[in-house]
C-alpha cells in the first residue's frame, strides 16, 4: 500500500505517522510519500517521521518530495492537509472582518469564506492529479479546512473523496473518559455540516446515555464550550464548540477584538515544533503538538484509512453527501454524521430529522456552502456576494459588499480567478 500526504511539512504530520506506526501491522503500508512546496519543512518533518518509523521498526519506507505528480503516482490513498497562504493567510482571515463588526474565523464567517476561496481550487487540481496518477480506485481523504465545502467541491468535480474532522474522536475520547470507558465502545452520534454539528446521542455497546451524560456532566461540558448550561439542557444535545460563533456571536466578537488572534498563538506553536523536531535525537511526537489543534487526528485518519483498506465496517464521523440522510437538506449537500465505513466507502447511519432550532440554522449554512463551493470555482464576484450575504454571521447587503472589497484586496495573489479590482 502507499499512502500519500499533500502538505506533508504541517507539524501535524508527526501526530499522522504516530498512528501510522500503531496501526502498521493492519495496514502494511510499504511506502509513505510526504509532499511539500516548503523546503525546509518539508525536510525537517520529513526526517522526524523517519525517526519516527524507524524507532517502532515500523518497515516503511519514506520518500519526501515537491513533486506533486511523484507524490500520488500508484497511491492507494491521499490524505490533503494543505494551508493554502500559509499561517499569514490565517492571521487575515481571522482579522479583517472585525472592523466591519463581523467575527475572524478561519472555517467560518468572512474568513472561512476567504479560505474556501484560496483552497478549492487549489485542491481540485490535486484531486485532478490524483484521477490521472493514482491507483485505480485511490480514496481522496481531505482534512483542510473549511472540510465541508472541499468535500462538496471535490464531490461535485467526481472525485472520489471524503471528508474528515477531529472534532467527533476529541468528544468521544473526552466521554469515554467521563464515562471510565474503553473509546471502542463509546458510539458519538453527532450531526450537521462541518463545524457546526450537536450531539444529539451517546451510544455505551448501543445504548443512549446522552441524557445520563448531561445530567452528571452538564457543567463540565458548558465550561468547556463557554455555553450556558441551560442551553445544552433545552437543546437536548451537545452543540460543537464552533457553535459558540453563532450562539454567542457579539462575546466572541467583543473577545476577538482586544484578544491575541489564534493564528498568532499558533504560527508561535509552530516554530517552536519545527525547532523541537530538527532534534536528531527526537522519535516520539513531542507533547506541545497537543497544544496546537487537530487531537486525536491520528486515530481519525489511520483508523477510516483501515476501514476502507479493511472493510471492518467501523463506525467513524465522515463528511459525505447527504442524500436521504437528513430531511430537510438537498441531496448533493455534503453533511457531517456517523457512518460504518467498508471497502465501498461510508454508509451513514439512519438519523431522525433535525428539530426546527437545528435544522434552520443547518440549512442557512447549507445553501452559503453551495454558494461558497460556486464562487469558488469561477470567480465570480456576484455569487460571492451573494455568498456572504446567506451567511448567517453576516446577511446584510452593505457588510457583504465591504466584506468581498477587504478580503479580495487582501488575498489578490491567491484567487486568479478573480478580477484584481474588488467589485464596486
Amino acid at each position: 500500500m502507499k499512502i500519500a500526504v499533500i502538505g506533508g511539512g504541517s507539524t501535524y504530520t508527526p501526530e499522522l505517522v504516530s498512528g501510522l506506526a500503531r496501526m502498521q501491522d493492519a495496514l502494511g503500508v510499504d511506502e509513505l510519500v510526504l509532499q511539500d512546496i516548503d523546503a525546509e519543512r518539508r525536510e525537517v518533518v520529513g526526517a522526524m517521521a523517519k525517526r519516527m518509523l524507524a524507532h517502532e521498526g515500523a518497515g516503511i519506507q519514506v520518500e519526501l518530495t515537491d513533486d506533486l505528480d511523484r507524490a500520488v503516482e500508484d497511491a492507494d490513498y491521499v490524505l490533503i492537509q494543505i494551508r493554502v497562504g500559509g499561517q499569514q493567510a490565517r492571521l487575515v482571515d481571522e482579522t479583517f472582518p472585525l472592523p466591519c463588526g463581523c467575527i475572524g474565523q478561519e472555517t467560518t464567517g468572512a474568513g472561512g469564506f476567504a479560505k474556501a476561496l484560496r483552497t478549492v481550487p487549489v485542491v481540485l487540481g490535486i484531486a485532478d492529479r490524483v484521477r490521472a496518477l493514482a491507483a485505480p480506485g485511490a480514496w481522496i481523504v481531505d482534512f483542510t479546512n473549511p472540510v465541508g465545502i472541499v468535500t462538496r467541491a471535490l464531490l461535485d468535480a467526481g472525485h472520489r473523496a471524503v471528508g474528515l474532522c477531529n472534532v467527533a474522536i476529541g468528544f468521544q475520547r473526552t466521554i469515554s473518559a467521563l464515562l471510565d470507558v474503553e473509546p471502542g465502545r463509546v458510539v458519538v452520534d453527532q450531526v450537521g455540516l462541518n463545524h457546526l454539528t450537536w450531539i444529539r446521542a451517546v451510544r455505551v455497546d448501543g445504548t443512549d446515555v446522552l441524557p445520563e451524560l448531561l445530567a452528571a456532566h452538564g457543567d463540565e461540558f458548558s465550561a468547556d464550550l463557554e455555553l450556558p448550561r441551560r442551553l445544552l439542557d433545552e437543546l437536548g444535545a451537545i452543540p460543537s464548540y464552533y457553535l459558540r460563533y453563532f450562539y454567542a456571536h457579539d462575546l466572541v466578537l467583543a473577545e476577538q477584538q482586544t484578544g491575541v488572534p489564534r493564528a498568532t498563538t499558533v504560527a508561535e506553536i509552530e516554530r517552536e515544533l519545527l525547532e523541537l523536531y530538527r532534534d536528531p535525537q527526537l522519535t516520539e511526537k513531542p507533547p506541545l503538538l497537543e497544544r496546537r489543534g487537530g487531537a486525536f487526528y491520528s486515530e481519525a485518519a489511520i483508523g477510516l484509512v483501515a476501514s476502507l483498506h479493511t472493510g471492518d465496517g467501523k463506525i467513524h464521523e465522515v463528511d459525505i453527501r447527504n442524500n436521504a440522510t437528513l430531511a430537510g437538506l438537498a441531496p448533493d449537500d455534503v453533511v457531517e454524521v456517523p457512518a460504518t465505513v467498508s471497502k465501498d466507502g461510508p454508509a451513514p447511519l439512519p438519523q431522525q430529522p433535525l428539530r426546527p432550532e437545528l435544522l434552520g440554522l443547518v440549512q442557512h449554512v447549507a445553501a452559503y456552502e453551495r454558494l461558497a463551493v460556486e464562487a469558488a470555482t469561477t470567480g465570480d464576484a456576484v455569487v460571492a456576494r451573494k455568498a456572504l450575504l446567506t451567511h448567517p454571521l453576516i446577511a446584510q447587503t452593505a457588510l457583504a459588499d465591504e466584506l468581498l472589497e477587504r478580503l479580495l484586496a487582501e488575498n489578490r495573489g491567491h484567487l486568479p480567478r478573480f478580477s484584481a479590482e474588488a467589485p464596486a
